[in-house]
């Protein structure tokens, strides 16, 4: 089973960055894929990142391109989501999930972390 932990969540000023980390355990092959999901109160939940756990076959969603990064620290067995140029629109829930094959879907995924609060003031 895999296991995810999210961490870096808090409060910051519109313009501001904060960068994200989800450390996982478990059985990961390289073929898996890693995402970065968010929710808002209200809303549907939606695709922000994913990588795979090789670290190649990035995608981002049209909102977040070029002010997110996903990358994936081999040492640390972790996936980050390094977050700049942050919007008001950008608060919500962020989430890290695990599936195969790699997609934007949440419902292709099978498992999940916690969450990490995001807020972003005007």
């Amino acid at each position: 089973q895999v296991q995810l932990v999210e961490s870096g969540g808090g409060l910051v000023q519109a313009g501001g960055s904060l960068r994200l980390s989800c450390a996982a355990s478990g059985r990961i092959y390289d073929t898996y894929g890693v995402g970065w999901f968010r929710q808002a109160p209200g809303k549907e939940r939606e695709f922000v990142a994913a990588i795979r756990w090789s670290g190649y076959s990035i995608t981002y969603a049209d909102s977040v391109q070029g002010r997110f990064t996903i990358s994936r620290a081999n040492a640390k067995n972790t996936v980050d989501l390094q977050m700049n140029s942050l919007k008001p629109e950008d608060t919500a829930v962020y989430y890290c999930a695990v599936g195969r094959p790699p997609t934007t879907q949440a419902s292709g995924y099978d498992y999940w972390g916690q969450g990490t609060q995001v807020t972003v003031s005007s």
